[in-house]
């Protein structure tokens, strides 16, 4: 028997895996009657081996930390009993709410919890009622119940809003500038979207020898501002990155930071950590320098309005822009020999897009659209990639410490698993174990336009490892970088203000390292806090999307079938970038059956099929916006 420690996931249906927390580990199946008295999102050991098939398997022994402090639930009186029946069925146990400690809840009322006492050793699951939310199914009540099930902080507290104000006040110290390379002659700009308000990045290029081009990565300086072990710095830690909402933004710095002082606004002079470097004609990256200094950026552009200046040649905005363009131009230039060398190298480039939620003036959806991502973003992410490249192999070749950003190659098992898949929907696909990049990226490309492209990147994706920090170097898998960090996000992640610290130490020689199982400790923080605000956004984004549905009920539109399962099969709608479920229950006109090998529907006597590609039309049947559920029946008039 061995024995494992890492973080339980636990399935709605009662079994459950724990994600291991060393690198490379796979994750371990917990049977149902193995998990008690541990709950979804606790930090456990198990004890395991592997079963016939040669699966891991196991039981929690021990309770390492308990990562569930609140939850959202149902208020239930029975005769004197007060019971709240947690909303997310992976928690499974109902929380008893000792007499005074209902907050004024009624029965059926909706509460967030705070957690008084774990189900362990006969001790009860017992909670206090915090807070009383409002009608389930209202956007805002829905909006509440997502920031409260994922224990998302709102505010700041008042110690820390005025340690943020008095670094505002202070600013830039006199003599700072002095003691900084000075690039406030370089044509820097900012390149985001247009609802953005913190500006990490600003970006510069020109011409230089032999048909090359220089570039300039600058990225804010959060960490002049913000000390180790700070107030500041804690709770920043404490978050490890800020959320983003459709119409609302929880930061990890106070806006006083993140909005100002470290945002890179046009026309003020702001303090810069800057990697310098050059590409040549193939794209290789050479003479990397990098160091503390002050800019002004010339100008906040959108990836609009430089994909209307690049793609479109828009007279117009070029004209508009005349005095950056030039290194609007060479960045575009030198973003396409960068490309092209990481996508010779095996890059894998996932097309997945993003439903991009259109707000009207009362702050809801009045559109869910796909998310555009032109040549504009394209050009920023390739410098930034090589910025982040560039940084994590200064910190490697002087055997400096780093918080690297790995993604593990996926493991035999998925591979094969995925492989079939792709068989039986008539692709042809080879790849070596383990599977190399470039094999990958080969199948994102053969599938690209096709009907099934989106169904296959989605299991490609969920065939692979998640990305996470360590202090161990294993490379990116899915970049096929061998040496890779994050640092030109400090303002809303925090392992990019780690490694920030780290080169400008490395730079500046001053101090001693940090322990290496300091910095472990937080880089697994920081992953945990990162797969948090993944799924609170990707909940709040099907929030949105069922509260645009339910004034829909009734209508018809005309849709593509973007996944199938044995309970029927997920329709996008053409109009809307949303799914709903089509339940194989409600297609009454045949009897089908599910064929899992072409992962396609055949009726029985009529032959009719309904596979991944296939065009349809549905009509909007049910929606519950509190359960983020669309139903969808077919409309076969």
């Amino acid at each position: 028997m061995a024995r494992r420690s890492g973080i339980l996931t636990v399935h709605p249906d009662g079994y459950g895996f724990v994600l291991a927390d060393q690198p490379g580990m796979p994750d371990v199946f917990i049977p149902s009657r193995a998990i008690r008295p541990a709950l979804h999102t606790d930090r456990v050991e198990v004890e395991c081996r592997k079963d016939a098939r040669g699966r891991w398997e196991g039981r929690v022994v021990s309770i390492l930390s308990r990562g569930l402090t609140q939850l959202v639930g149902r208020i239930e009186r029975v005769g004197r009993t007060v019971q709240v029946v947690p909303d997310d069925p992976r928690i499974g146990q109902r929380v008893g709410i000792p007499g005074g400690a209902e907050g004024g809840a009624r029965s059926g009322d909706t509460v967030v919890v705070r957690i008084l006492s774990y189900p362990d050793g006969g001790q009860r699951f017992t909670g206090k009622v915090e807070r009383v939310l409002g009608d389930r199914g209202e956007l805002t009540t829905e909006v509440e119940v997502v920031i409260a099930r994922h224990i998302l902080p709102t505010a700041f507290p008042p110690a820390l809003l005025a340690a943020a104000e008095r670094v505002h006040r202070r600013g830039i110290p006199a003599g700072e500038i002095a003691n900084r390379r000075d690039l406030r002659g370089i044509s820097l700009v900012t390149i985001d979207g247009e609802t953005a308000r913190d500006f990490d990045d600003a970006i510069a290029a020109a011409p230089a020898a032999d048909g090359r081009i220089r570039i300039w990565v600058a990225i804010a300086d959060v960490g002049f501002y913000v000390e180790p072990g700070s107030l500041l710095d804690k709770e920043a830690l404490a978050r490890g990155t800020s959320v983003y909402f459709p119409a609302r933004c929880l930061p990890m710095f106070p806006p006083t930071l993140s909005d100002d002082l470290c945002s890179l606004r046009p026309n003020e002079d702001r303090l810069a950590v800057v990697a310098e470097f050059i590409v040549d004609r193939s794209g290789t990256v050479s003479e990397r320098q990098f160091y503390r200094a002050v800019i002004r950026s010339r100008a906040r552009l959108t990836y609009t309005v430089v994909r209307r200046m690049i793609v479109d040649s828009d007279p117009a905005a070029r004209r508009d822009h005349v005095s950056i363009f030039p290194t609007i131009e060479a960045a575009a230039e030198a973003c396409r020999r960068l490309q092209s060398k990481r996508q010779a190298r095996g890059s894998i480039d996932f097309d997945l897009p993003e439903p991009e939620i259109v707000l009207d003036m009362q702050g809801g959806p009045e559109a869910i659209v796909r998310s555009e991502r032109n040549f504009a973003h394209q050009m920023i992410e390739e410098l930034m990639i090589a910025a982040n490249e560039a940084v994590a192999q200064y910190l490697a070749r002087h055997k400096r410490p780093c918080v690297y950003r790995i993604h593990e190659p996926p493991s035999p098992d998925r591979m094969l698993e995925f492989g079939e898949l792709c068989k039986h929907l008539g692709l042809a696909v080879r790849f070596t174990q383990p599977p190399r990049p470039g094999e990958l990226a080969h199948i994102v490309a053969a599938v690209r336009g096709r009907p099934e492209e989106r169904w296959i990147n989605h299991h490609l994706l969920r065939s692979m490892a998640q990305a996470v920090y360590d202090t161990k170097n294993i490379g990116h898998f899915g970049l096929a970088s061998k040496c890779y960090c994050h640092f030109t996000s400090p303002i809303r992640r925090y392992p990019d203000l780690m490694v920030h610290r780290l080169l400008v130490q490395g730079l500046e020689g001053e101090g001693h390292p940090p322990k290496l199982g300091s910095l472990q400790s937080m880089a697994e923080q920081c992953s945990r806090r990162e797969r948090i605000a993944m799924e609170a956004e990707r909940e709040m984004a099907k929030v949105y999307a069922a509260y645009f549905l339910r004034d829909r009920i009734g209508q018809i539109y005309a849709g593509v079938i973007a996944h199938v399962t044995k309970a029927g099969f997920y329709v996008e709608l053409a109009d809307y970038f949303v799914e709903g479920f089509v339940p194989i229950a409600t297609m009454r006109s045949d009897r089908y059956c599910f064929d899992p090998q072409r992962l396609q529907f055949v009726g029985r006597r009529q032959g009719t099929t309904f596979a991944v590609g296939d065009r349809v039309r549905v009509r909007i049947e049910e929606v519950k916006v509190e359960s983020r559920e669309v139903r969808f029946v077919l409309d076969l008039s």
